[in-house]
């Protein structure tokens, strides 16, 4: 078996290259000598177009020509037909989003789905690019290059921002004999890099900058970059294929093809060879001069991965790759390496030969790693019956070895079970174990569902324990898409028996497609199973559902949802609709009336008497009286008495229709009149001192400048009482120190507040000789030896404190005069006797 496995295989030096078919294509009648060809790397999809730029003969076809895509196995996927404007197509490929890019003469750049749908919005490489016309392109991972009839060069970097820019100008008179391009990740500016071939160099053009380089190597027929950005292999005029490094510093090799026309498709293998193409033959190149011919009698496009290179032609899909070190060491003719010896045990043991156990005891020391080169041999094989023979070896082998780590043989089968499954030529994606390791399992899982294998994506994803979410919720959007006669009631239940098995479901992404696909409903009782009401509330309110979005954002407690729909439907319903949504939702209310007070209170006020809350307008409108910018001097007929006042009135007016807000009605029209009063104060006494001020205050300021005929209106009109009249006139007039006007007040009649505030009004103003006028007038020997304690009368405090015959009050009076000895010792002695006399 080992014999006929390496038979197949081609030497070059001192390596081993081999070329095994993957597929054989199942499309009718392909010719692609006559088409455009684009193939998508890591067994990505096909695109195929009539070239109209050959002359061809029709058979059965129709004259339009049309855009079809198809998996590696060549099964059709899609097939529209081409009709987009804009001149000749000019280049065809695929970015690593499996999106196709046509690139159209005028600049223009559609982009189609692996579907053939055409996807919005279309491309402009801008105006000079359309003026010049496009002859050549290069679409790379993520981005685009185009070389117009002007030799001036466009390019967009990154496809999924696509902004079209202009490079340097290279001061071209000629067309460049070949162009090819250095990936922005690959260069030191992190830029793009155009190599243009111009006579016998090469110029690298950048954004901002022009180099000439490798002088003297030329004219260059075809350029190619090796996968790692290091390396370029261009085929000379003379028929040399030159490699050498991209800086042009070193030339790695040469190889002489003896052919005078350059290869029609010049591409890497990996990064150990180069493989040429011409119409009937193939020449892969080695790093040391050697060279492997294989010879074709149908055109093939060659398909550069980074572990080889696929082969496509009319009849099968072949991929060349350099054969495995693991592989090699087992295969390889006269092997005895110990993964060799393993294998060929296994052999013996189904022969029931006595040489499998002489075997194993040959590589006992080394099982571990036979093991292990027998699994990675597994790994990188196509075959499904060799993959089972190695890892059966494997397994052989790891019976006798207790050290290896089982883990690694179940991963590798794990591994080979997604391969061969996306392998299968309904699926048509021929990954080798090399690309999947550099694509990822979530980006193939991606690429699955893009394709709409739901079903395999699931079961792989389950598989490898991938989360599920992005799948199922990808199967639902496109259901919902697909199923537009089906009624919305059965296919809410096809939905749900999917979605409820995936834990952390995003029902509002599937009910914002169910939306944008005009099925509102659907998206409506979808949403009644999103369990995040932040993703909930946001896309009621865009359907046009607010008052369930109000309803749920209430439900929630969240405060910033609740804002966020009240916001929406105001700005969005006429107001009368608005205040009727909200009046019944009490924290939405509450809410818009306190983000309203703040901020619109004239809405505010709409709301208030649509809602026939007449009390609440009339405190709004005191309230905004208050905030009337107050002028320095309140003149009669000034701006400032006006508003305010008419604010306070219509304020007593709504107060007064309701008999429970009487006392507020009386308030605001007292306010009123107090304003009014107010206003012609300051208008007489040019001082800008009583607006806004209390009744007590304004009666007060009014005696302290002298206008009792003023206070003594303003006692009448707000009816102050007496004793409250009392206290105001005797704190007013020691203010301005008038005593004998306070004198003559005390005298007037028996006051009815008593002395003791005339006492203390006179302490206040630091006037003790006045106080003592009022001390002897009070009653109460408390009130008054605690007077006479306070302007510091220790001997007078003692007395009256004597006749009241109260010990605590001596005591407290005692600490008054702490730092007096002879008081202190007045005071016990008075409290001694006073002890005395209870105790007879």
């Amino acid at each position: 078996m080992s014999v006929s496995v390496a038979a197949e295989w081609q030497a070059l030096y001192n390596r081993y290259y081999r070329k095994s078919e993957i597929y054989s294509m199942v499309w009718q009648k392909m010719d692609l000598s006559r088409h455009k060809v684009a193939c998508a790397r890591f067994g990505g999809p096909i695109a195929v177009i009539r070239d109209d730029s050959k002359i061809v003969q029709l058979y059965a076809e129709s004259a339009r020509r049309k855009l079809q895509i198809f998996n590696s196995a060549g099964r059709l996927l899609a097939s529209s037909v081409w009709d987009r404007p804009g001149g000749r197509l000019i280049g065809l490929g695929w970015t690593d989003e499996e999106t196709l890019v046509c690139v159209v003469q005028d600049g223009t750049v559609y982009r189609y789905n692996i579907h053939g749908e055409l996807q919005e919005p279309h491309i402009s490489m801008g105006k000079e690019c359309w003026e010049q016309n496009v002859v050549e392109c290069i679409i790379w991972g993520n981005g685009l290059v185009c070389l117009t009839e002007g030799n001036q060069l466009f390019c967009i970097p990154d496809l999924q921002r696509p902004i079209p820019f202009k490079l340097t100008d290279p001061n071209l008179e000629e067309p460049p004999l070949s162009m090819t391009v250095i990936e922005p990740h690959y260069t030191m500016s992190g830029n793009v890099e155009v190599l243009l071939a111009v006579n016998d160099y090469v110029l690298v053009v950048e954004e901002e900058a022009v180099q000439q380089q490798g002088i003297g190597i030329g004219p260059l027929q075809k350029m190619a970059v090796s996968p790692n950005g290091n390396f370029l292999a261009s085929f000379t005029h003379d028929g040399r294929l030159l490699v050498v490094s991209t800086d042009f510093s070193k030339v790695l090799f040469e190889f002489n093809s003896e052919s005078a026309l350059p290869p029609e498709q010049l591409v890497w293998c990996g990064m150990d060879s180069v493989l040429l193409y011409w119409e009937d033959m193939l020449v892969m190149v080695g790093p040391y001069g050697d060279s492997v011919k294989y010879f074709y009698d149908e055109p093939v496009v060659l398909i550069p991965e980074c572990d080889g290179v696929r082969i496509l032609s009319n009849s099968n899909m072949e991929f060349l790759q350099r054969v495995p070190d693991s592989a090699e060491s087992i295969f390889k003719i006269g092997s005895t390496s110990p993964a060799a010896l393993l294998y060929d045990a296994l052999d013996h043991f189904d022969r029931r030969s006595a040489k499998a156990d002489e075997n194993l005891r040959l590589i006992r020391s080394s099982l571990p790693e036979a093991v292990e080169t027998c699994i990675d041999a597994a790994g990188h094989e196509f075959d499904i019956s060799r993959q089972r023979t190695l890892l059966r070896a494997a397994s052989y082998g790891r019976a006798f070895c207790s050290h290896f780590q089982r883990d690694r043989f179940r991963e590798m089968c794990q591994t080979l079970r997604v391969l061969n499954a996306v392998r299968h030529y309904e699926i048509g994606i021929p990954l080798s174990i090399q690309q999947y390791k550099v694509l990822t399992a979530p980006v193939l899982i991606a690429r699955l569902i893009n394709a709409f294998q739901h079903l395999l994506a699931l079961r792989i994803s389950e598989y490898i324990s991938l989360s599920q979410e992005t799948v199922v919720m990808h199967w639902a959007c496109a259901k919902i898409t697909a199923a537009s006669t089906v009624q919305d009631g059965p296919l809410l239940e096809l939905l749900l028996e999917k979605l409820k098995a995936c834990k952390g479901i995003a029902y509002a992404a599937v009910a914002a497609h169910a939306d944008r696909k005009s099925r509102r409903k659907l998206a409506t009782m979808l949403l009644e199973y999103e369990p995040r009401s932040s993703e909930q509330v946001p896309l009621l309110a865009s359907m046009g559902e607010e008052d369930r979005a109000l309803v749920k954002a209430t439900e929630s407690g969240d405060t910033d949802l609740v804002y966020l729909v009240i916001f929406h439907i105001w700005h969005r319903k006429p107001s009368l609709e608005f205040f009727s949504m909200i009046q019944a939702k009490s924290l939405a209310r509450d809410l818009f009336i306190t983000y309203a007070r703040n901020y619109d209170r004239e809405f505010l006020k709409d709301f208030y008497l649509s809602a026939g809350q007449l009390q609440e307008l009339a405190a709004l409108l005191w309230r905004e009286s208050w905030e009337h910018t107050k002028s320095p001097l309140a003149q009669k007929g000034s701006p400032l008495q006006g508003p305010r006042l008419k604010l306070i009135d219509q304020a007593h007016r709504l107060f007064a229709e309701t008999k429970e807000h009487a006392f507020e009605s009386k308030a605001a029209e007292e306010h009123a009149k107090l304003l009014r009063l107010q206003h012609e104060l300051e208008a007489s006494t040019k001082q800008a001192i009583f607006v806004d001020s209390s009744v007590s205050d304004t009666i007060r300021t009014c005696i302290v400048l002298g206008n009792h005929r003023a206070a003594q209106k303003i006692r009448a009109e707000f009816k102050v009482s007496e004793k409250r009249w009392y206290w105001l006139k005797v704190f007013a007039l020691a203010t301005i120190r008038d005593w004998d006007a306070l004198d003559k007040f005390s005298k007037e009649k028996k006051p009815p507040i008593g002395y003791k505030p005339f006492v203390e009004a006179c302490i206040e103003a630091e006037d003790n000789n006045e106080a003592l006028k009022y001390i002897g007038k009070l009653a109460d020997p408390h009130e008054r030896a605690e007077a006479y304690a306070r302007i510091g009368m220790a001997k007078e405090a003692a007395e009256a404190a004597s006749q009241a015959k109260d010990g605590e009050l001596l005591g407290r009076l005692k600490l008054t005069f702490g730092q007096n000895t002879a008081a202190t010792a007045l005071f016990d002695t008075l409290r001694d006797r006073l002890s005395l006399q209870g105790g007879s």
